[in-house]
């Protein structure tokens, strides 16, 4: 699997949209555009991952569009996820804006609210039906569509075969009770003679992965009533399942909880981590010494579809791409033809030999079991987003979650008391837009 660190990270950024853009006109025509005489440019915003990862369904969706659109030039150009969105905040306030551009399924919310993009023919797309709800939800406004799926990741439970094999175990746990009896053997077996030995690594600020626990409980972070969000983590489903993944981290997690899961790759490569919870391709980074990783460590690694407390399999953060074209495109319909075809059945083959998750759950079917993706896509019909409401990117970029987490894995505030305060700060910025 192609090295890529920053596949599936978070990358919210300010929103700074000029007050006009709600009333901007698309300049573009209705209805499929005719070939012969269209020409000019159309600029496409993909981030690195197209580049590093999948090169070549970048390259055939360009070869294909040409074949019907001889006269346009397509320039894609790559961003990184860091500086993605200060770049588009900076072109949407000019008139000068890409056609297409990336998101990610946590960004979107806020730039829909405020106009910054064109709604789409969501029957026009491949699949559109079968769209994995994490991914389609996040397009959705009053009825409208603003966004198509692209892809998708889902995290899974990561452990060392050969560590299991020296306690005796030869194949993944299939239930919560199964593994937490692994973690056991694990921390016996290593724990007992290295004070650094983790059975299970989970660090306290790692927002992303303890929320899992909360939606396999029922809880939520923040749920819609009567038009207005507030903060859910102080509900009794919440604390259900915030106290069973404080439990196993009492239980089988040493290090330091006030971390969060950047360097996990890197941690997971000292050899000092029975198992995991986390994106798949870091199944292979912490055998990547550009990762920080340990090359001795490669093929050591293998995933499994990670077991809830609930008894099903538990939810996880469905991170994930999305194609969305600026109000301000004045190549409307050329851009959903461009999205069409990079979206499409054979397209997602593409990235399925990639070894990454099809943006529906039809062709979910066709990944390989025995991959590195097949435990993810067993999870990924079940994965979830973060709440779509207006001021979710100032909840995250205000660090409450992890903040919290922290409170609690180190033990300053109990459950109770920690998603009661977070409650709180959440009311305060959630519905702001």
């Amino acid at each position: 699997m192609p090295w890529r660190l920053s596949r599936f990270t978070s990358a919210v950024g300010t929103v700074a949209l000029a007050a006009t853009l709600a009333s901007c006109t698309s300049g573009g025509t209705g209805g499929s555009p005719d070939a012969a005489s269209q020409k000019g440019g159309l600029t496409v915003w993909l981030t690195v991952d197209a580049r590093e990862s999948w090169p070549d369904l970048v390259a055939t969706t360009n070869k294909r569009f040409a074949d019907r659109y001889p006269n346009i030039d397509v320039k894609v150009q790559y961003q990184q996820w860091t500086s993605k969105n200060q770049k588009i905040d900076a072109a949407f306030a000019g008139q000068d804006v890409p056609d297409v551009v990336e998101m990610g399924n946590s960004e979107t919310t806020n730039y829909i609210v405020n106009g910054a993009f064109s709604p789409v023919p969501k029957e026009d797309f491949d699949h559109s039906a079968e769209w994995l709800p994490a991914l389609s939800d996040a397009c959705q406004w009053k009825g409208e569509t603003y966004c198509v799926p692209y892809y998708a990741g889902a995290r899974v439970g990561i452990y060392r075969t050969d560590l299991l094999k020296k306690v005796g175990v030869t194949e993944a746990p299939r239930t919560y009770g199964e593994m937490l009896s692994v973690l056991d053997k694990l921390k016996a077996k290593f724990g007992s003679t290295d004070k650094n030995f983790s059975a299970f690594y989970m660090p306290g600020r790692y927002w992303s992965a303890a929320m899992a626990w909360v939606k396999d409980a029922g809880g939520e972070m923040a749920v819609e009533r009567d038009g207005r969000w507030h903060g859910a983590l102080s509900s009794p489903e919440s604390v259900a399942g915030l106290t069973s993944w404080k439990k196993l981290i009492d239980d089988y997690y040493v290090g330091d909880r006030s971390k969060d899961n950047a360097d996990e790759p890197g941690v997971v490569g000292q050899g000092k981590v029975g198992m995991f919870y986390g994106n798949t391709w870091e199944a292979n980074a912490a055998a990547d010494p550009r990762s920080g990783g340990n090359p001795a460590l490669r093929g050591k690694f293998s995933t499994f579809a990670f077991p809830g407390p609930s008894g099903e399999l538990m939810p996880p953060f469905l991170g994930g791409s999305l194609l969305a074209i600026p109000v301000k495109s004045k190549k409307q319909q050329l851009a959903q033809e461009w999205i069409k075809l990079f979206t499409d059945r054979s397209s997602q083959q593409q990235l399925i030999k990639a070894e990454t998750l099809p943006n529906n759950t039809v062709q979910l079917r066709d990944v390989p079991a025995d991959g590195i993706n097949g435990a993810a896509a067993l999870a990924a019909e079940r994965g979830w987003v973060t709440p779509l409401a207006p001021g979710w990117v100032a909840v995250e970029k205000s660090n409450i979650l992890p903040s919290m987490l922290q409170d609690i894995a180190t033990g300053k505030k109990s459950v109770r008391q920690a998603t009661q305060d977070a409650d709180r700060e959440i009311d305060k910025i959630v519905n702001e837009n």
